[in-house]
């Protein structure tokens, strides 16, 4: 079934009180995150079939809300967007409260360990834990896997009425081959028949097994995990490769210790403490109607205000009426209740009486290619933006022993230029972002390090004497930023700050580099620090959304 004809279905079969611009939103984000993230505006318009200016005016509007970047020649989703997933991580809460056991499993048994939840016929990821090998195993999260082809599948299937069924039999009977799981190979068609007995197996056993049913060479193993009242929370997966295990390697092996695991899950599931809600303030109503204001009719109002609705649950508010989805957006009830009523249609929300909750399926809109991105990713564009303002050559670099890495850079075109790849390295001491990096340390560490290093004099300028650097690093901890002028190389001068991760610790520092020819030292600290400031905080703003429930890796 092509993307186009599954849109024309979905607004065909749409409850009359539907949004259609919010289902079309979706639909572009949904595509995006089939594409890996990045498409051209010509290829959205040909994926999901609509008009040239439509796609034009969603990615406007996604725009405008952060969730995207336009440069013209194309669209890519931005790490802002990954607040409707935490929404729903933080709302479910697993993942905060059972990641450190899964990490922890993870660490016991050298093996990767996820955590996962249904959604419809599929099973999708909330929490990995990887080990570092050359041939790794992870699944993002936000992946869709079909059941019937991982070790979860069976134990979500064995509490299927025959609705659910009948539902899984129309999907494969739709799509054989599993074109709709885009992250898995195409396969042969599905047997019901071993499946259901996969399933049955799987009940009566309380874990479940997958031979290389994902790929050749996987092997994996889950056991559920349910909640104070009885339900399957989620599911815990340990993932092996046969190199190291066959499945029955896997089972007599691990087993024991996989259900060992789970228990203590439950366990921690029964003493959790209440979830607390935290103040928000509903100001969405405000906001949309000043960016219609301001960009007429290419802001589409009705899909800032249906996605927003999906960011109004989190930690403490995990069940939503529709009172409270208006009091947290500010929106008016009838419009809250169109942008609820839609994203049920599109099983975004489910509904039992008047509590309405997310589902897994808010993964979807981004989730696993987003969740993968480094720092230097992150940070590309912000410095992209910094050098077309100050036009000179922005970086990022992080502390590697006594130096600094280089993992990020974006050069200015001019004949004179500061010429620097990713992946050098210089000595810490005299470089501002080094110098930057040095200053965050611990007191105790910077001291250590003084007193362990032998600084060199690259240039007549380079400060080498220990009491002195002492001195200089303390003034650029108080100052928040620091100035090298000719220390690194003659004709070189450089300014640069912190970027700080969400609990505030210093993982690596940006800096503006330019020929002292060009600025007076003067004027670096008033024309370029600001900006430089300024880039910063994008990118810690965009860090903070991204590692609320992932890892970023700083290289």
């Amino acid at each position: 079934m092509s993307p186009t004809h599954t849109l024309q279905q979905t607004e065909t079969s749409a409850p009359a009180e539907a949004v259609a611009p919010l289902m079309r939103g979706i639909a572009v984000l949904r595509r995006l995150t089939d594409e890996g993230g990045t498409m051209s505006p010509s290829s959205i318009e040909r994926a999901t079939g609509l008009a040239r200016s439509t796609v034009d005016r969603i990615t406007a509007t996604l725009a405008r809300m952060e969730y995207v970047r336009v440069d013209g020649r194309e669209v890519t989703l931005a790490p802002h967007l990954m607040e409707l997933g935490n929404a729903y991580l933080s709302a479910l809460r697993l993942p905060s409260l059972l990641g450190g056991r899964a990490d922890a499993l993870a660490g016991e048994l050298d093996e990767s360990v996820s955590l996962a939840v249904g959604d419809g016929d599929g099973i999708r990821f909330v929490h990995q834990a990887t080990r570092r090998r050359a041939m790794s195993l992870s699944f993002r999260i936000g992946d869709l896997l079909p059941a019937e082809r991982t070790a979860p599948g069976p134990l979500l299937a064995a509490d299927w009425d025959a609705r659910e069924w009948q539902r899984w039999r129309e999907q494969r009977a739709a799509a054989p081959e599993g074109l709709a799981f885009t992250v898995v190979p195409p396969h042969a068609p599905s047997d019901e028949r071993e499946f259901a007995l996969r399933a049955e197996r799987a009940r009566h056993d309380g874990w479940a097994l997958d031979d290389q049913l994902i790929e050749p060479g996987l092997v994996a193993l889950a056991a559920p995990v349910r909640s104070p009242g009885g339900e399957v929370a989620c599911f815990v997966s340990v993932v092996s490769h046969t190199s190291r295990h066959t499945a029955a390697s896997l089972r007599d092996t691990l087993l024991p210790r996989v259900l060992a695991a789970a228990a203590a899950m439950e366990q921690d599931l029964r003493q959790a403490p209440p979830a607390v809600a935290p103040d928000s303030s509903p100001a969405l109503a405000s906001w949309t109607g000043a960016s219609k204001q301001e960009l007429g009719r290419e802001f589409i109002e009705s899909l800032a205000r249906g996605l927003t609705v999906l960011a109004a649950f989190g930690e403490g508010r995990d069940t939503l009426t529709l009172t409270d989805v208006a009091r947290a957006t500010g929106l008016a009830r009838a419009t809250a209740r169109r942008a609820l009523i839609t994203l049920e249609h599109l099983g975004y929300v489910t509904v039992r009486g008047r509590d309405h909750r997310l589902t897994a399926r808010v993964l979807a809109l981004g989730y696993p290619p987003l969740s993968v991105a480094t720092l230097p990713q992150i940070a590309q564009p912000h410095l992209a933006a910094l050098t077309g303002q100050v036009r000179d050559s922005a970086s990022l670099a992080i502390l590697i022993g006594d130096d600094i890495q280089y993992t990020g850079r974006v050069a200015t075109r001019r004949i004179m230029n500061v010429h620097i790849t990713v992946g050098t390295r210089f000595p810490a001491h005299a470089t501002s972002m080094g110098r930057v990096l040095l200053a965050a340390l611990s007191r105790a560490e910077r001291e250590t390090r003084l007193a362990g290093a032998e600084p060199r004099a690259l240039t007549p300028h380079t400060v080498t004497r220990p009491d002195e650097l002492r001195a200089t690093l303390e003034r650029v901890r108080q100052d928040g930023y620091a100035l090298v002028d000719e220390e690194l190389e003659v004709g070189l001068r450089s300014v640069a700050v912190p970027v700080h991760d969400r609990r505030g610790t210093v993982v690596a520092a940006v800096n503006v580099a330019m020929h002292s020819s060009s600025r007076t030292l003067e004027e670096c600290v008033r024309d370029v620090l600001p900006r430089l400031r300024t880039a910063a905080g994008f990118i810690e703003a965009d860090l903070h959304i991204t590692e609320r429930f992932v890892r970023v890796p700083a290289m």
